[in-house]
């Protein structure tokens, strides 16, 4: 065991690996590398509390919710409320009542003091809202929130509507975290067009000047497997075919959606599970000569057989 000392341990005095964990259960320091524990004091971040069950946690927490970035001040401003009543439950007289009426006006004006305040409290509602509707992730949103503030940052807001950049800026968040999500679902959450928030997704493209990941056909070929109720089987088929696909550089200018719509079907036709042209391009968002188009590269250049 090592010494008690409050210093940070970020080497391992046996070894040198830099590679240490700490166990803040029991406050100790390990080295991944040879295993030895290091028992130094450790400060306790957590409550000084302990909670057995959800009702407890609920009664001894008296702290708020965690800062968010899907709220313009982060969540950390305070809300009158409307009640009227005081700690007691009694009414308030009615000067007092107009006083907190005169406190609740100035206090909600106080929070969106500017434009640039207004524009990120509405377009975070838009994420937040789309979020839910698409039922994405909470990294997702929050992530999205970070690149609006972003772009608000940069003052690049002007002469676009605030639901496109918002549906943009969550379209590249999915990117980023890697759920696939269309852009054709967000733009519809959004209630804009799929040409609106292409357009606005390759101006923030060139604003942001970030390596954006591409999307993965991999992931699409396994989400239309579901969509489509499809067996195991034939999502094995697509993954096994896009290997070659994407060693010959098939992929390369095609749409995700497209190439993963023409190797589900070609994977339906090895395995007799028969699903129309039509069918899938419905799934995906691509029309059915996408699809011809596709199955027809797929089978000129890679080695296939097929049982119709």
């Amino acid at each position: 065991m090592g010494k008690q000392t409050g210093e940070v341990v970020e080497k391992c005095p046996i070894c040198g690996s830099s590679n240490m964990v700490e166990d803040v259960s029991i406050g100790e320091t390990i080295c991944r590398g040879c295993g030895y524990v290091y028992q130094g004091s450790m400060v306790d971040r957590g409550p000084e509390w302990r909670a057995f069950n959800l009702k407890q946690r609920k009664e001894k927490t008296r702290t708020g919710s965690p800062l968010t970035n899907t709220i313009h001040d982060q969540g950390l401003s305070t809300s009158i409320g409307y009640k009227n009543r005081d700690h007691a439950g009694r009414r308030l007289k009615t000067s007092q009542r107009n006083r907190f009426y005169r406190l609740r006006k100035w206090n909600r004006r106080s929070k969106l003091s500017n434009s640039s305040h207004r524009n990120l409290a509405k377009a975070l509602k838009h994420i937040s809202q789309m979020g839910r509707e698409l039922s994405l992730p909470r990294n997702v949103v929050e992530t999205g929130a970070v690149i609006y503030r972003q772009i608000l940052k940069k003052e690049r807001t002007r002469g676009r509507t605030i639901k496109s950049l918002a549906a943009s800026s969550l379209y590249i968040a999915c990117r980023i975290c890697g759920v696939s999500k269309n852009i054709g679902d967000i733009a519809e959450a959004a209630n804009i067009s799929k040409k609106t928030a292409a357009r606005n997704y390759r101006f923030l493209y060139r604003l942001l000047d970030r390596d954006i990941p591409r999307i993965s056909t991999g992931k699409i070929i396994s989400k239309l497997v579901n969509q489509l109720e499809l067996s195991g089987r034939v999502e094995k088929v697509g993954l096994d075919i896009l290997d070659p696909v994407t060693e010959l550089k098939l992929t390369s200018g095609k749409s995700p959606s497209g190439v993963a719509s023409g190797i589900i079907y070609i994977g339906c036709q090895i395995t007799g599970e028969k699903r129309t042209q039509q069918s899938i391009a419905e799934k995906a968002r691509v029309t059915s000569v996408t699809i011809r188009n596709r199955y027809q590269d797929i089978l000129e250049h890679v080695d296939l057989v097929i049982e119709l």
